[in-house]
């Protein structure tokens, strides 16, 4: 997908409407993100509260840049998923300028994007001067989605500015329909993460079955 198409869609209304995609509020259509999730090794539980002291040791002299978030926390939390071994391979995308209206001024930030198999989309946020909040992203998040080359095979993302992290599906269709997680926040607890490798883990296997 060019870049020009991402930065042309800047609200979830155009999102929608441009490919004609529908949010579903229906549970069942999106069971991967709290249903059956796969339990964590020890290994792995220490590999996230080494992370997450690290990330919590950084974030505490302020926001962090995309770059930063992205080394400190997305990329662990795709190693420790299996997402960097085979069958996976990576590529990155352009990275896209976000400039949000607010009342008092105006937002900017920027989204780097992996794709994971062309079925999984890590969606890294960076922050300045004032927070972005994760769902800025989700306009262009679904951009990308429905940009997946499969497209009778739901594609998934991980939308995360490192404090909060939220996931999304999508099924491709004449009209689309899509669903997101709740916000799982690092800053609130250890759990959180947990809870955010063991759906990474599951997107894994539903990819892995489903190619």
């Amino acid at each position: 997908m060019s870049v020009a198409i991402t930065e042309a869609i800047t609200t979830l209304a155009e999102a929608e409407q441009r490919f004609h995609l529908t949010r579903t509020e229906a549970e069942a259509f999106f069971l991967e993100w709290n249903t059956d999730l796969p339990s964590l090794s020890e290994s792995e539980k220490t590999g996230l509260m080494d992370l997450c002291r690290r990330y919590l040791y950084q974030r505490s002299q302020g926001q962090l840049l995309e770059s930063t978030v992205l080394l400190l926390f997305a990329s662990p939390l795709l190693t420790l998923a299996g997402f960097y071994d085979p069958p996976f391979r990576v590529k990155a995308e352009d990275s896209v300028q976000l400039i949000l209206p607010d009342s008092e001024e105006v937002l900017q930030g920027r989204l780097d994007v992996l794709v994971l198999k062309d079925q999984l989309w890590v969606v890294v946020l960076e922050s300045k001067k004032t927070a972005l909040s994760v769902w800025s992203a989700l306009p262009q998040t679904l951009a990308y989605l429905s940009a997946a080359p499969q497209p009778k095979q739901p594609a998934y993302a991980l939308m995360t500015n490192g404090d909060d992290s939220v996931f999304v599906k999508l099924q491709k269709g004449t009209n689309g329909v899509y669903s997101v997680s709740r916000v799982f926040s690092a800053l609130t607890s250890i759990h959180e993460l947990y809870r955010v490798l063991q759906v990474l883990k599951w997107f894994g296997q539903v990819i892995e079955v489903e190619t």
